[in-house]
């Protein structure tokens, strides 16, 4: 019987491999995760995170105490910017890695914000169906094994009338390819050893970008999941991509 592979990166790599491997990424960058981010992106990776959670399928209010998973959410900055936006809506911060929740525990707290946190797997997610109102995920499904159970978990918990949304890096217009794979392969794997003291892993990180779906594949792989309504914007000639997807 052949064993199932999946990417990691650039390589092919046995599907239950890439779990752990991901893991090792991510206990590595997180304590210098934001700072790189800034770096990484010179900033823009927050005027991202701020469209996706003003996008115009957003709900204006949400009942009290309605609930949101911000899935996959690293050091919180989507959590943050949910409970700006909604103030008397539970958000839910899960992730897979320790580690990179109990550095969003820092950052929140440092914001003034607290909210539950959850380790799970986004293929996997315990909670019942229809629980969330919104389901985000930021930067989170390109490293997943197994997209597609995640996608069809985040249609499991909404709730009907409920949003999915989905910020990911994406395929860039093809005139800035060139420029943008050069940043990418030459300057950013030496960058995360300058600061983060890991090529290695910023490396991982360039390369998943281009194994990712591009923004068509995902729309298409969200409405297979059950999606109606899929629609995407791109941001910075398609460096990043904002899917979202609601629930009739």
């Amino acid at each position: 019987m052949t064993k199932k592979t999946t990417d990691f990166g650039f390589k092919t790599v046995p599907a239950d491999d890439k779990q752990k491997r991901v893991a090792e990424v991510f206990d590595s960058v997180a304590p210098k995760y934001n700072l790189m981010n800034d770096l990484m992106s010179l900033g823009l990776h927050r005027r991202w995170k701020n469209f996706a959670v003003t996008l115009p399928q957003m709900p204006a209010l949400l009942p009290d105490n309605a609930a949101i998973l911000d899935l996959a959410g690293g050091t919180g900055d989507l959590t943050r910017r949910l409970l700006e936006k909604y103030p008397r809506a539970t958000v839910v911060m899960s992730d897979i890695n320790d580690t990179m929740l109990q550095e969003g525990r820092k950052v929140l707290r440092d914001h003034g914000f607290d909210a539950p946190m959850v380790q799970c797997n986004a293929e996997a997610l315990p909670f019942a169906d229809q629980s969330f109102y919104i389901v985000a995920i930021g930067f989170g499904l390109r490293n997943v094994t197994e997209k597609e159970k995640a996608l069809r978990e985040m249609r499991r918990v909404l709730k009907p009338d409920g949003l999915a949304v989905v910020l990911e890096f994406s395929r860039v217009q093809k005139s800035l390819a060139p420029l943008y794979d050069c940043y990418s392969f030459k300057v950013l794997p030496k960058l995360g050893q300058l600061i983060a003291g890991d090529e290695t892993s910023y490396r991982y990180l360039a390369e998943s970008i281009r194994k990712h779906p591009d923004q068509e594949t995902l729309k298409t792989m969200m409405l297979k999941a059950g999606f109606q309504r899929v629609k995407y914007y791109n941001l910075t000639a398609g460096i990043a991509a904002v899917h979202v997807g609601q629930v009739e």
